[in-house]
């Protein structure tokens, strides 16, 4: 009979039967190891722990505040057993939530019951008096399923952002700035457009891209993290209805701000997901310029700047066993590309949803933990890069001695000064220049002949003649102290 698309190769084990199951994607298979602590906060689990969480603070919030009259007021045991609810919930909880899903086939309506069947059993653990089974329709009261499920990812992509991904950010920062600080008086050869030019220093190009990337953490720590709960189409009604007493946008403000967000007052059913956008761009302009680095460092390696270290029993080439290559580079420039790719997405389609409402959002936002997980992997591989890096300073000091010809500018920037000074024979400084080093290769003694037959001041000919290219580095190394 024909195969169908599901079928396996005939004669063949389907791999989709095996127990525990097998990993579709990278990340919860080859690279699980580095992106593991995200499954705390952006995975479905962590989705559906948050959505209790919300829950809980809701019901406590209602009942503490005295919202709905009538309602009994929890006493401290009663609210750390629903706050229980949250911090216990594991594989157990997580089993029992699917199966109530699939009788409701509706995620937040199962967490809704799940959490019932909690308060159903509280006499059992608090006693006979305790008044949770009382407060039973206070679960979920007068909220939509968006009304849980924005301030969740909200609280999930803070957790990820805040206690994963920033810090693994700043620790690959502060490698590379103790790089660049190491290595800020140490004169490498720049190349604009791959040529030689003006030398730099080493710990200075590495200072711009820890700066460039500096800026864009001190912006996604900025970063605000919005949330809003209002019921069906942004307007209390049920609130209204059933309370019309109640102050309702401040019982919301109060409500979201205790849970650690910013409000947002004015909403259609959605939050708008305005700040996911900002913040998913801040996130792909940081993977950009570490890809920059990627391909910066990898370059660098190709041009002898730095030698890796040879990881013992490792294999560089599986035919040509001198290679080592910059593997940790390349998998990181793969991952930031595919990241960037998916905040990208998730920054342009988040900020749209027709009308009042759309479920396009929701099958978008599940990739949100991917998007930072190919991230962090990124970041992890780049540290280990960089650790496995060691400068070859006769590379970079044969390098600068083979470029006299890179002195021109100095030269003839030195003219330019001396002829506005009133020093005769200063005229086409640049022409001059350009005669004597474009395609040139020039040795330091016939840089030394041209600038003493150049007519300049007696200070200024011993100062150029005293130049190299090693020393032509300008404030480079001051720079890095100074402004890193």
């Amino acid at each position: 009979m024909p195969l169908t698309s599901s079928s396996p190769a005939p004669d063949r084990v389907c791999l989709a039967e095996a127990t525990p199951p097998i990993a579709l994607g990278p990340l919860d298979g080859r690279y699980r190891a580095a992106v593991a602590p995200l499954v705390d906060h952006l995975s479905e689990a962590a989705l559906n722990r948050e959505r209790l969480h919300v829950e809980v603070e809701w019901l406590i919030h209602l009942t503490s505040q005295q919202v709905v009259p009538g309602a009994p007021t929890l006493t401290d045991n009663e609210q750390g057993y629903l706050r229980a609810v949250v911090s216990d919930f594991s594989a157990a909880g997580i089993a029992e939530l699917a199966e109530i899903e699939r009788q409701t086939v509706h995620d937040v309506k199962a967490v809704e019951y799940f959490l019932k069947r909690r308060l159903a059993a509280a006499p059992g653990i608090l006693g006979q008096d305790t008044n949770l089974p009382a407060v039973s329709e206070l679960v979920h009261f007068a909220c939509t399923s968006e009304d849980i499920n924005n301030l969740a990812y909200s609280l999930m992509v803070r957790g990820a952002v805040e206690r994963v991904w920033l810090p693994a950010a700043y620790e690959l920062l502060d490698q590379l700035v103790a790089m660049a600080r190491e290595h800020a008086d140490v004169p490498m050869l720049a190349r604009t457009h791959g040529q030689p030019a003006t030398p730099t220093t080493l710990g200075k190009e590495l200072a711009v891209l820890a700066h460039r990337l500096r800026r864009q953490l001190t912006r996604i720590e900025r970063a605000e993290f919005l949330g809003k709960l209002n019921g069906a189409t942004g307007t209390y009604g049920a609130h209204v209805a059933a309370v019309p007493g109640a102050d309702w946008p401040e019982v919301s403000r109060t409500f979201v701000e205790h849970l650690g967000l910013t409000w947002n007052p004015l909403t259609t059913q959605i939050e708008s997901h305005d700040w996911q956008a900002e913040l998913y761009s801040d996130v792909a302009r940081f993977n950009r310029i570490l890809h920059n680095l990627a391909t910066d460092m990898w370059t660098y390696i190709s041009l002898g700047v730095f030698t890796q270290i040879p990881v013992a029993g490792a294999t560089g080439s599986s035919t040509m066993p001198h290679k080592v290559n910059p593997i940790r580079f390349e998998n990181a420039e793969a991952n930031l590309e595919i990241s960037s790719a998916l905040l990208d997405t998730l920054a342009s389609t988040l900020v749209t949803s027709r009308l009042q409402r759309d479920l396009t959002d929701s099958t978008t936002q599940r990739n949100i933990g991917p998007a930072f997980g190919h991230s962090l992997l990124a970041i992890d591989n780049v540290g280990r890069g960089l650790t496995a890096l060691a400068v070859d300073r006769r590379m970079l000091d044969a390098d600068l001695d083979a470029n006299w010809e890179v002195l021109g500018e100095a030269i003839q920037s030195a003219m330019r000064a001396a002829g506005v000074a009133g020093v005769p024979g200063m005229e086409n400084p640049y022409e001059r220049l350009k005669d004597l080093t474009r395609g040139q290769r020039l040795t330091g003694e016939q840089m030394r002949e041209f600038v003493g037959g150049l007519g300049l001041p007696d200070d200024v000919t011993e100062r150029l003649a005293a130049m190299t290219p090693a020393s032509y580095v300008g404030l480079a190394a001051s720079l890095v102290d100074d402004y890193l």
